[in-house]
């Protein structure tokens, strides 16, 4: 899962990156507002969003979001106890808020209840025929074999299986699982789609490959 950090205190920042690649993440983190707007453009499946930055602030970067269409599921961090930024905020269009100082546990539990229901399932677990598959961390297995995914094969697997049935485009999986800053050669996705495959035969749900379009799942 794919996440956009905006924060702009390094210490802080530091702490919630680390702890959330640590939990099979795939994170960007920008440390202000103008950037975050540009960043925003690609593929997110929650944006996490200070409101005390050092240029614009996040209530702006919310607006602009919203005005120019963009639906991601946001999360408000701030320290500020009033109120009426926290009303604001959700009436600009955030989904959620935290107040500093948290637990970045809660904030990753949070992350991930906001990305079931933006899928319209909240639940943790994802099934496809006899595959079984953890949404909240990397496990999954196949009528009770585990399959010990790593972080980007649990990544594609998840997405694959969300959308089972469907073909998945390439520039799709690609900016689900590989950061802004990830070093990704031209031939990294299909090491590890050769890889999450391997791991599913021979019981398991079949990847398909469609030349041309992308990567499709079907269950056993």
């Amino acid at each position: 899962m794919r996440v956009l950090i905006v924060e702009d205190d390094k210490a802080l920042g530091r702490g919630i990156v680390g702890y959330l690649r640590a939990e099979a993440f795939t994170i960007d983190w920008v440390l202000d507002g103008e950037t975050a707007v540009q960043q925003a453009a690609e593929p997110y499946a929650v944006i996490v969003l200070d409101l005390g930055l050092p240029d614009i602030s996040g209530l702006e970067v919310l607006q602009r979001l919203r005005r120019a269409g963009n639906r991601t599921p946001l999360i408000i961090l701030t320290a500020r106890d009033a109120l009426k930024d926290r009303v604001a905020g959700l009436d600009l269009g955030a989904d959620d808020y935290m107040l500093k100082p948290f637990e970045v546990e809660e904030l990753a539990a949070r992350i991930r209840a906001l990305a079931r229901r933006r899928g319209g399932d909240p639940s943790p677990t994802l099934s496809v025929g006899n595959l079984t598959l953890d949404r909240n961390g990397a496990h999954a297995d196949v009528a009770g074999r585990p399959l010990e995914l790593r972080r980007r094969e649990h990544a594609v697997l998840l997405v694959l299986a969300a959308n089972a049935g469907k073909v998945v485009s390439r520039q799709r999986l690609i900016g689900e699982i590989f950061g802004h800053d990830d070093e990704a050669g031209p031939n990294a996705l299909d090491l590890y789609v050769g890889r999450v495959r391997r791991k599913l035969e021979p019981d398991g749900p079949r990847i398909v490959t469609l030349r041309g379009q992308g990567y499709l799942l079907q269950p056993a």
